[in-house]
């Protein structure tokens, strides 16, 4: 779902990085499923590139465990479902020959011709090397395969018609690879192919155009499928731009950070799907590209501030002081800092300091979950113990209490 301004400055500056093989690979297309690399050191090598690609984020079933897919995403122009990639031959990947499985990445063209919807991020996928790309095919050729066909795409017209993804793809899809940067360092360069060609942070982190595709203000922030991912540029008040090194490696290895709050939700998911698996050295790299994207004073201010009196609070937040005291503060505690984790944090997080608390509401009325390396880390939703105007007034003195942000939500915030 790039465009091709949005990339403009990646692919002028992005480098072979070590994760790719140079050697050239002949390219297998002969017979379907049978052609699937199978030494031990390159499907390993594939699957650290499937969690760095966070693969599984989207393809893991909804109740755990396999790769057979089956996760609805609702867009605004209806509900696509994640598939199976196991290497099942009827319902899953198992026919891809090389070939295939590198069109269907790159362009976002399936076996058979059939066009992909651009919630697979194969505009990112398309900056991968051939090695990575295969190697990625034969770790998932690996895996058991299992039956299991993906439930039918619901799309309002004209957008169930699969053929007009030709012209999405001739706006939005560059169909190119990474190419090394000289003026860059190695570091650089690697984080850069982590970051835009595996992790494909840019696909949540930008705003879309009109034609759904990635604007020219890239990692300024965006809200999708309920979710705001939040702006990654160097700007100090609304993207990265004041936290420390440290915070930003912890955040992407642990999902949390000290004085930043913790990861909930989509970017929760990336974590623990992708981010922790990856080595010190990767988020390293990582963290030295996003520290050079360019500022971009949009979306909410991060107000990593200690929490405000209570004396000025409306009658809405008032109400959720109590609820606050009632149900969240044995675990968040009355200032925030969290109950024996850092997880539990609110202070200093960005969700707490922004008016439209997308993803405050998202936690309070869905939850939210992360396994780390100390065990599994989790916030139920209240939206069965809670009514709509409690969890709204809840959610309004969070707000106020922890990041000076008077605002009101209304209940209908938390209609589902």
């Amino acid at each position: 779902m790039m465009s091709l301004r949005s990339l403009k400055h990646v692919l002028r500056g992005a480098a072979a990085v070590t994760l790719s093989f140079n050697s050239g690979m002949a390219l297998a297309d002969s017979s379907p499923g049978g052609e699937a690399d199978t030494r031990p050191e390159f499907i390993k090598r594939g699957e650290y590139l499937f969690r760095a690609a966070d693969c599984a984020a989207c393809h893991v079933a909804p109740k755990g465990g396999s790769l057979t897919g089956g996760r609805p995403f609702v867009l605004p122009f209806g509900t696509v479902f994640a598939v199976n990639i196991t290497p099942d031959k009827q319902t899953g990947i198992g026919n891809y020959t090389d070939a295939e499985w590198l069109k269907m990445l790159r362009e976002g063209v399936g076996r058979g011709g059939k066009h992909l919807y651009p919630v697979m991020p194969y505009t990112a996928y398309t900056l991968l090397s051939d090695a990575d790309a295969l190697a990625i095919k034969a770790y998932l050729f690996s895996v058991a395969p299992e039956n299991a066909p993906a439930p039918q795409n619901r799309l309002h017209f004209p957008f169930n018609q699969r053929w007009g993804m030709v012209f999405w793809n001739w706006l939005n899809n560059p169909n190119k690879r990474f190419q090394p940067d000289p003026a860059q360092s190695e570091q650089w360069n690697r984080g850069a192919y982590l970051t835009e060609a595996l992790g494909h942070c840019s696909q949540c982190h930008t705003p879309r155009t009109i034609t759904y595709g990635l604007s020219s203000k890239a990692y300024a922030g965006a809200v999708q499928v309920g979710w705001r991912a939040y702006n990654l540029t160097s700007d100090k008040q609304h993207g990265l731009g004041a936290w420390t090194d440290e915070q930003l490696t912890s955040y992407l290895s642990t999902g949390k950070a000290s004085g930043k709050g913790a990861a909930s939700g989509p970017m929760a998911e990336a974590v623990e799907h992708g981010l922790r698996y990856m080595t010190q050295a990767d988020i390293a790299a990582m963290v030295t590209y996003l520290r050079s994207l360019p500022p971009i004073a949009e979306g909410p201010v991060a107000q990593a501030m200690p929490p405000q009196a209570d004396h000025a609070l409306s009658d809405v937040a008032r109400r959720g002081l109590g609820l606050f005291a009632q149900a969240c503060a044995g675990c968040h505690l009355p200032d925030g800092r969290g109950r024996q984790s850092e997880w539990a944090a609110l202070a200093g997080a960005h969700s707490v300091s922004d008016p439209a608390a997308d993803n405050l509401v998202q936690v309070l009325r869905n939850g939210t979950a992360l396994e780390t390396r100390q065990g599994r880390v989790f916030m139920p939703g209240f939206s069965k113990a809670y009514t709509e105007e409690e969890l709204a007034a809840i959610a309004s003195y969070v707000l106020a209490h922890f990041g000076n942000t008077q605002t009101d939500i209304k209940p209908s915030a938390f209609k589902n």
